[in-house]
């Protein structure tokens, strides 16, 4: 008897013990980008001065093919926060909130929420601001773009004495203010504001910086890093024998105060816009840094799991062309780097993994991080790959870009080849097929569809592609009304 007693007190003692050393799950920092590229220092940009988001990716993993679901900000992001693609969510423009059109289901902060996290939103973290407000424990106001050179506040001010309601001015400015004068300053300090408020509880932060978008505007200091005179003109070459609807030519851009209307822009603009580009991008990074080193000092990082993400890539003259809004490689690749808890015993640091990954995983992701339940989604864990970066994962990462309602591109990547089909959107009827390499370019500019050489990749391609996209699947759902 008193050999049994021994046992099972023995057997209670180790249970106890395993259960104090079960790691409580950590707080979740996200920094959400709006247009940022996969070129920074750490992905090996010679340009991008970026020394925090550096450090951070030698303080964790760097995924090198990560991917996301559409090169536009409002689905991108809601695939993100709900674990859902594009395709199932049925939206495609930035016209359409979730929760006009999905009531019910579970997004990330409200997933958090329910579990006893305090859910902050900072910045731009849905593209419509009050999206999924019941879902936040505090939705900080999100600051405007502002403007300070007289000549740019004049030429607003024309604007709207011509009558042009809530005109755009131009599209960069280099004014010499502090960091707090431009809106990624004043998210800093909000964020800054929020951990403060909340150290004491378990958070999922995100901060929305929302730069490098347009207008390119950033404080002086960033823009004298940057010599204007180095930056090279990117060809504007495209693909032959390109999808007639494969780019979107200017996007955005146009809608700019001053921005000349010839096609392409000439020398000069394409190199004061790379450069505004740049100096966001800069300026974007030491925001990054002031919330980082504010998590520190409120010693929260021991116990703080971060991840760096965008919502989609940008392309700055190539092609021809600028922003997003397409299926290129430029467009849909995304820096993504993890930063697990520092007091996490397996953590990988300054790791590059070569995993294909997408921004759909990252739902998936955090909640196994955290011991949630986790919802129906589209996407999975890559807890796998933090532990082991070097570890084989997806065969295939895809995304999609629609033109209009009657014309939806699809695309997939193996990491190394990228093949797009544009389909009929209600008969998957393909209009035409588009296969380029991407073995060690963020560009490619010869189409090699349909030449026999490429037929085997081809084939394999087109395969991986229709599993995610079957040809015999019923049309794509349109829960709102894309443009051209």
């Amino acid at each position: 008897m008193k050999k049994i007693l021994l046992i099972c007190c023995l057997t209670i003692a180790s249970v106890g013990t395993l259960q104090s050393q079960k790691k409580d799950p950590p707080n979740i920092l996200v920094f959400y980008i709006d247009d940022l590229r996969a070129e920074l220092g750490c992905y090996g940009s010679k340009t991008a001065i970026t020394p925090n988001i550096d450090k951070l990716a030698s303080e964790g993993i760097l995924f090198n093919k990560a991917y996301t679901q559409q090169a536009i900000c409002a689905p991108s992001r809601m695939s993100t926060l709900t674990g859902l693609r594009p395709e199932n969510l049925g939206i495609y423009s930035i016209f359409t909130p979730l929760r006009k059109v999905h009531k019910d289901v579970v997004t990330l902060p409200q997933l958090f929420k329910e579990n006893g996290y305090k859910t902050i939103s900072t910045g731009k973290v849905y593209h419509h601001f009050a999206d999924d407000k019941e879902s936040w424990t505090q939705l900080v106001a999100r600051p405007q773009d502002r403007y300070f050179k007289p000549e740019n506040l004049k030429a607003i001010a024309d604007l709207e004495a011509e009558g042009k309601k809530n005109p755009k001015g131009p599209a960069h400015e280099d004014a010499d203010v502090a960091d707090d004068a431009y809106k990624d300053g004043v998210v800093a300090n909000d964020a800054i504001k929020m951990l403060q408020k909340y150290k004491n509880d378990k958070f999922l932060l995100f901060v929305g910086f929302m730069k490098p978008h347009l207008p390119f505007n950033a404080p002086k200091k960033y823009w004298d890093l940057h010599d204007k005179n180095k930056f090279d003109i990117p060809s504007k070459e495209k693909p032959k024998d390109m999808f007639r609807l494969a780019l979107s030519e200017w996007g955005e851009l146009k809608g700019y105060h001053g921005i000349p209307k010839e096609d392409p822009l000439n020398d000069e603009t394409t190199r004061t816009l790379i450069h505004g580009y740049y100096a966001a991008v800069s300026y974007m990074d030491a925001q990054v840094g002031k919330v980082l080193q504010t998590l520190e000092e409120l010693d929260l990082r021991k116990n703080t799991m971060i991840v760096f993400m965008s919502d989609h890539g940008y392309k700055i003259g190539e092609y021809g062309t600028w922003c997003k809004h397409s299926n290129v490689e430029i467009d849909v690749r995304v820096p993504l780097i993890i930063s697990r808890e520092t007091n996490y015993k397996k953590r990988n640091t300054g790791k590059v993994s070569n995993a294909l990954v997408e921004n759909v995983d990252i739902f998936a992701t955090l909640t196994d991080i955290c011991g949630l339940p986790n919802p129906k989604s589209d996407g999975k864990s890559i807890v796998p790959v933090l532990d082991k970066p070097k570890k084989k994962w997806d065969k295939v990462a895809t995304s999609l870009f629609a033109r209009g309602t009657k014309i939806m591109g699809v695309t997939a990547t193996d990491g190394k080849w990228r093949y797009t089909e544009w389909r009929d959107s209600k008969s998957h009827k393909i209009l035409q097929a588009e296969l380029y390499e991407h073995k060690n370019s963020l560009l490619s500019f010869v189409n090699l569809s349909g030449i026999k050489k490429y037929s085997k990749v081809e084939n394999k391609m087109k395969m991986l592609l229709e599993k995610q996209f079957p040809r015999n699947a019923p049309p794509f759902p349109q829960n709102d009304i894309p443009r051209k």
